[in-house]
């Protein structure tokens, strides 16, 4: 076989049970990502009492954190090229799960800070996995869209983890590990394995069409069977085997400018997300507002955050990406910035609830536009290297707003984060290119049997 045409055969197939299956996957491993990455927050007040930690400790842990972040997302890239997305992502759930549960063993903050570094780079690495995996199975027509249908299910991890811990962290002095055991549940993902495919697209990308090929026929089998005879497919585009994607790849013309745009995009959405996430409910303390009424505000502000991923399903495949990330992130820099500016609680929780709606609907158009960048054979390398330079941002992120807020004020630190997320607009605006997939004419239906 000298080609399997696998985009354009997977393009032209109608949503079904298939994709359908692979999204609940998707979605159910995102939400242990979600779950797991505020495991630490929510026990850390715990464990100031308990084990006597300091503020200075837990930093450190949260800062190191993004770190593992970074190197599970660069590790991410190069492990999917060799051994294949579903495989890739299977073993990184396993690996972040394994972790979150050996952390329910930790016996000092030395040894969870280790253990939550690990889980971290397994997070960060099915994150990557998964964002390339849906982008390679689903049509480029509605892949966005897929996209953030996952992360609306999958952004529902952070307040079911803040539910669980409010719950079983005060039963006890042991207890709170139990937040861990919640978290390590993402080993579950395995139970779907069965009915997960291995993507065609990188079976092709290695020069081994006959096994893309027999992967697609099993797939259109599927479809045929549920939706009747299928479209012809456009014309293959020959595209050279490529085993491995060295690094210096990113370097040459082609890929250098995605590369260096992504970056941007993932270092201001990573700054300006966690850095708003995560100061938010210290600042408002600080500010003269109770703890009690403080966290209760940004809970509130939360209920935005699924909302805001399904808001980017109803726009991400009907408009174009680049601009919709344009506008979204315009957005958030304004209510971000209005959020600092105002003392009154019924504006805190209407700002920051747009906040997060605009952010989590940022964040899934980002995860549909950023693999579309890249060819094949270099998606995982460049998604996961411009993923993990953005995590790794964040362990000098909370050090300059902590700075700026001692140096210069509360309102210093929102003007901070809505320039950052600012320079991220301005940068897709002028920079960013158009991916919107033009949809190809109808072509005579017909049984598929055999190879196309």
């Amino acid at each position: 076989m000298q080609h399997a045409n696998a985009a354009n055969r997977l393009d032209r197939l109608p949503i079904s049970r298939f994709h359908k299956t692979t999204l609940l996957a998707v979605a159910f491993a995102y939400f242990f990502e979600f779950a797991d990455i505020n495991s630490f927050a929510t026990t850390a007040p715990k464990l100031i009492d308990l084990w006597g930690v300091t503020v200075d400790q837990v930093a450190y842990v949260t800062s190191l954190s993004f770190v593992g972040m970074f190197l599970g997302s660069v590790a991410a890239g190069a492990v999917a090229d060799r051994w294949g997305r579903k495989k890739t992502l299977l073993r990184t759930t396993l690996f972040f799960g394994f972790f979150s549960f050996v952390s329910v063993f930790s016996w000092d903050v030395f040894s969870l800070g280790v253990f939550r570094v690990l889980t971290s780079a397994g997070l960060s690495a099915m994150t990557v996995v998964a964002v390339i995996y849906v982008n390679e199975m689903y049509p480029a027509a509605v892949r966005g869209k897929y996209q953030a249908y996952a992360m609306v299910i999958g952004i529902c991890g952070t307040p079911a983890t803040n539910l669980v811990a409010s719950l079983v962290v005060p039963l006890s002095d042991w207890s709170w590990r139990l937040v861990y055991l919640w978290g390590a549940l993402g080993v579950l993902l395995v139970l779907f394995s069965k009915h997960l495919k291995e993507s065609p697209r990188w079976h092709e990308s290695r020069g081994d069409h006959a096994a893309a090929d027999a992967v697609l026929r099993e797939i259109e089998a599927s479809v045929n069977t549920e939706k009747g005879p299928l479209a012809e497919p456009a014309a293959p585009v020959e595209e050279p085997p490529a085993v491995k994607a060295p690094l210096r790849l990113l370097l040459r013309k082609r890929y250098l400018a995605p590369t260096l745009l992504l970056t941007v995009l993932w270092v201001t959405q990573t700054i300006g997300f966690f850095g708003y996430s995560s100061f938010a409910p210290t600042l408002l303390a600080k500010e003269g507002f109770s703890v009690e009424k403080s966290v209760f505000y940004i809970a509130l502000t939360t209920v935005g955050a699924p909302l805001g991923s399904f808001l980017a399903s109803l726009v991400t495949d009907r408009f174009e990406r680049k601009w919709c990330l344009v506008a979204f992130g315009t957005v958030i820099a304004l209510c971000g910035l209005l959020y600092g500016l105002t003392f009154d609680p019924v504006l805190i929780v209407v700002f920051g609830f747009l906040v997060n709606l605009f952010e989590r609907g940022y964040t899934a158009l980002a995860y549909a536009y950023s693999p579309e960048l890249f060819d094949t054979r270099s998606r995982s390398l460049g998604t996961g290297i411009t993923y993990g330079i953005g995590r790794l941002s964040n362990a000098a992120g909370p050090l300059i707003i902590a700075s700026l807020y001692n140096r210069t004020g509360y309102q210093s630190v929102f003007y901070f984060i809505a320039g950052v997320w600012m320079v991220g607009a301005v940068a897709l605006a002028v920079f960013g290119p158009r991916t919107r997939p033009r949809r190809p004419a109808a072509r005579k239906p017909k049984a598929v049997t055999s190879a196309s």
